[in-house]
């Protein structure tokens, strides 16, 4: 597949957060000038060549990648070899209902972007090239073809161990690194304004909206999420953001990024690792294995060093897996009759959620009696 068509299934933009208040104070919450569309190949090439972001005589080519939700997103080819991609929010989401949230959280993923550098294992981010407060736009490397994005290999042909293996090491280093410095962190990353928003609001607060008999439950896991703040969040820590590049995998769209509960990022993996063992019935042991071995490779990073993290993570995974199919941002594979069981699946341990997490992933894979 051609390194443009795989920027199109990873760069579906969910939401970003708010930078720090002294950033805050440059980057004015407004919605960029049409100047400054990056999806207009001429506008892009000029505002480049008049921000000085190339010469005046370096060509440039240009992908507009289709998908985005919160932002603009376009592939750029530079004829002196760089291979970029320009991210711009959007002021208002492109989805069916009204979902505004402030362009300025562009610059939240800039912050995240230069911090997982130093966080994640090396090689498992792309890199930070430049960020424009007035257009709201951030530019990083593309990764290299040949690559694939990991959402579409586990819908594909279902999931391998070493990458279930992978993504549970990735997110337990930079959960263990940040929680080293977190002093710094919590300063960055303190504010849940778009955390909130995006996430707390359009997953769970709807949910419980649209399902009255889990309202109880979502209250309480809300208020947990927010007495839990402990370390570097990603916030959107899914297949859909992975890309398989020489077998290593490559973590984006780190918008979402906060200070915050590591429950969330746990429970927000499981959920996509256990629908789609409800989606892919021939598969579903070997998602239930990755699932294990996801979590295992985790605990393996951590060691504990989130007291009382098992319960939290299977709580945040049943909040997900319903928030998908009745949350904002439902799952777009999951058939009718596939969201109506794992709504019954999920709604029969509310009342009383398994305390551990292999526990959880024997019942969510559990075959139909």
């Amino acid at each position: 597949m051609p390194v443009r068509d795989e920027w199109l299934s990873h760069s579906l933009s969910r939401g970003c957060s708010r930078t720090q208040v002294g950033d805050l104070r440059r980057a004015p919450p407004q919605n960029p000038d049409t100047d400054h569309d990056i999806e207009n190949a001429d506008r892009l090439r000029d505002y480049l060549r008049r921000t000085g972001r190339i010469e005046p005589g370096t060509e440039v080519t240009s992908q507009v990648l289709a998908g985005g939700v919160s932002c603009r997103t376009v592939l750029v080819q530079l004829s002196d070899g760089r291979a970029w991609v320009l991210k711009q929010a959007l002021e208002r989401l492109r989805v069916r209902a009204d979902w505004f949230s402030d362009p300025v959280r562009i610059h939240r993923e800039a912050a995240g972007l230069r911090w997982l550098a130093r966080l994640a294992p090396p090689g498992a981010t792309v890199d930070f090239v430049f960020e424009d407060f007035a257009a709201h736009v951030l530019a990083m490397t593309a990764v290299p073809a040949p690559h694939l994005n990991w959402k579409t290999c586990l819908l594909a042909h279902g999931p391998e161990s070493d990458h279930a293996r992978q993504f549970g090491r990735l997110l337990g280093t930079i959960h263990r690194r940040a929680s080293e410095q977190a002093e710094a962190l919590r300063s960055e990353f303190g504010d849940l304004t778009f955390f909130d928003q995006l996430r707390l609001e359009a997953y769970y607060r709807t949910a419980a909206a649209n399902v009255p008999a889990a309202g109880d439950f979502y209250q309480r896991l809300i208020a947990d999420t927010l007495a839990h703040r402990e370390t570097l969040v990603h916030g959107d820590f899914s297949p859909k953001n992975i890309l398989v590049s020489d077998g290593r995998l490559v973590l984006l769209d780190h918008e979402v990024v906060h200070w915050g509960d590591p429950g969330f990022d746990l429970g927000f993996a499981l959920t996509h690792l256990l629908a789609k063992a409800r989606h892919l019935p021939a598969h579903r042991a070997a998602f239930a294995q990755a699932a294990n071995e996801f979590w295992a490779a985790y605990g393996a990073e951590t060691r504990g060093l989130f007291p009382g993290l098992a319960p939290r993570a299977v709580r945040h995974a049943l909040g997900c897996l319903l928030a998908r199919v009745e949350g904002r941002s439902p799952l777009e594979y999951l058939t009718p009759a596939e969201k109506a069981a794992q709504r019954a699946a999920v709604l029969a341990q509310l009342a009383s959620p398994p305390l551990a997490v292999e526990a959880l992933i024997e019942i969510m894979t559990r075959a139909p009696a």
